[in-house]
């Protein structure tokens, strides 16, 4: 038997269970910590879950800002200096990761609040997360305000990767599995993945069949 919600009923929710409700209804999501610098050399690293991969040709990788309305340091941070980092979330730093998403005054940073450890690499301006096995340096290239809600999409051009050599594939695939990578769903809910299988590219009158 399904329940079933109208719009109108969704609308009266209680507020906080409604966007548990919402939240949970895109499915499984990639979850990360972003990592900035302000000009005074303040960090700031924060939770998120709207990671979306925009294009290859450049490498562009955007995620989803929640209405300006409070102080958002990621955000501020990333407009002031451009650079930003994006460090994967694996299974023993996940507890971690969450209590990023604390209310910490700008000039506490949650890598000390939460024993996480700041590295900087290339000379690259924004800390990376020392503990994450897949970590991305990025650089801000567009801010898309979405006027349908306040949210606010921000887009960057992949600068740098790093990643465990026995994770990549001869045809480009990280093996995020093996990263030790984590997912989410919802606010509060984190998951480690199991592989089903990896299928051939999908042609028209051909049926996909499993590769290594």
């Amino acid at each position: 038997m399904q329940n079933h919600l109208s719009y109108d009923e969704i609308m009266a929710l209680e507020q906080r269970y409604r966007a548990s409700l919402i939240n949970s209804l895109g499915g499984f999501k990639s979850v990360c910590l972003i990592g900035t610098k302000n000009t005074l050399s303040q960090t700031n690293l924060a939770i998120f879950n709207s990671l979306v991969h925009i294009g290859a040709n450049p490498p562009l990788i955007g995620f989803i800002v929640r209405p300006d309305t409070a102080e958002r340091h990621t955000l501020s941070n990333i407009l002031a200096t451009n650079y930003y980092t994006i460090n994967h979330i694996n299974e023993t730093i996940y507890e971690q990761a969450h209590q990023t998403a604390a209310r910490y005054e700008a000039n506490a940073s949650e890598f000390d609040a939460t024993q996480l450890t700041e590295e900087y690499k290339h000379n690259f301006f924004a800390p990376y997360v020392q503990q994450s096995h897949v970590q991305l340096g990025v650089e801000f290239k567009q801010r898309i305000d979405l006027t349908i809600n306040g949210a606010i999409f921000i887009i960057g051009e992949i600068k740098h990767v790093y990643y465990p050599q026995e994770c990549l594939h001869n045809t480009g695939f990280i093996d995020l599995e093996l990263a030790k990578t984590i997912t989410c769903s919802g606010l509060y809910s984190y998951h480690t993945t199991q592989l089903l299988g990896r299928l051939s590219y999908a042609k028209p009158n051909t049926l996909p069949h499993k590769i290594d």
